[in-house]
């Protein structure tokens, strides 16, 4: 059974770890209707359409 030749330091796995836990930048796509960046799969928040159609009235 293999034993460590020396001991490591905590930070070194949560180093490692941490790497896998980096923040990433949400998806943005373009609106169909006004070309505004929204995420995907969401209500547009300036024309109030989804899918094509519109769902609320626009806040202008």
């Amino acid at each position: 059974m293999g034993v460590p030749h020396r001991k490591l330091a905590k930070h070194r796995g949560r180093q490692r770890r941490a790497m896998n836990m980096k923040l990433e930048a949400p998806s943005l796509v373009a609106c169909p209707q006004c070309r505004a960046l929204i995420q995907p799969h969401h209500l547009c928040p300036e024309c109030g359409y989804y899918k094509n159609r519109e769902v609320i009235a626009a806040n202008k």
